[in-house]
C-alpha cells in the first residue's frame, strides 16, 4: 500500500507539523523554497506588531514609502526598513526601526527580535540565525501635530 505524506509508516495520521517538515527532508517527493520577499513581509509585519515601534525604515525610505502609498494601485510598503538573507534552511534579518518616545529602546529591541524570530520560524519553518536592529529615530507626539497643521492649502 502506498504511503502518502499525511500518514506515518503504521498508517496512523501524522501531526500536521510532522507532515509539513517531511516536505523539506532529503529523499522526499519535492522541495519547498521560500522567497526572500515572503520572509521580508513576515518580518516587517511581526516587527510592527510590537508595542513601542512607530515605523520601519530610515528617513529616506519612509519618505518614499509615504509618497508611494498615496499613488493609487501601488499598495502599501510592507518591506521598507527590512532586509533579509534567505538560504535553504536559515534566514538572517536586518531591521531599521523608529521607536516611540518614552519606550525603553532596549526592551523594544528585545521584543522585536523575539517576535520576529518566533513568527518567521513558525510561518516559514526557516531557522532565524540573527535579527539585527538599527534604531534610526525616535517618534515624538508633536511630530503628528506638526504634520496635521502643515497643509499648504486651506
Amino acid at each position: 500500500m502506498a504511503q502518502n505524506s499525511t500518514t506515518k509508516p503504521d498508517n496512523t495520521p501524522a501531526p500536521r507539523n510532522e507532515a509539513a517538515a517531511a516536505l523539506n527532508e532529503e529523499g522526499s517527493v519535492g522541495k519547498t523554497t521560500i522567497s526572500s520577499a515572503v520572509v521580508q513581509k513576515v518580518a516587517g509585519i511581526s516587527a510592527r506588531e510590537v508595542s513601542g515601534v512607530h515605523a520601519l525604515g530610515g528617513g529616506v525610505s519612509r519618505a518614499f514609502g509615504a509618497i508611494r502609498e498615496r499613488i493609487p494601485g501601488s499598495g502599501t510598503v510592507t518591506t521598507s526598513g527590512v532586509s533579509v538573507e534567505v538560504g535553504e534552511k536559515q534566514a538572517a534579518v536586518d531591521l531599521d526601526i523608529v521607536v516611540e518616545y518614552g519606550a525603553r529602546i532596549v526592551d523594544v529591541a528585545k521584543a522585536v527580535r523575539r517576535n520576529v524570530i518566533s513568527t518567521v520560524e513558525q510561518i516559514t519553518g526557516l531557522d532565524v540565525i540573527e535579527v539585527n536592529i538599527a534604531v534610526n529615530d525616535i517618534h515624538l507626539p508633536e511630530d503628528d501635530d506638526y504634520q496635521e497643521n502643515s497643509s499648504r492649502v486651506e
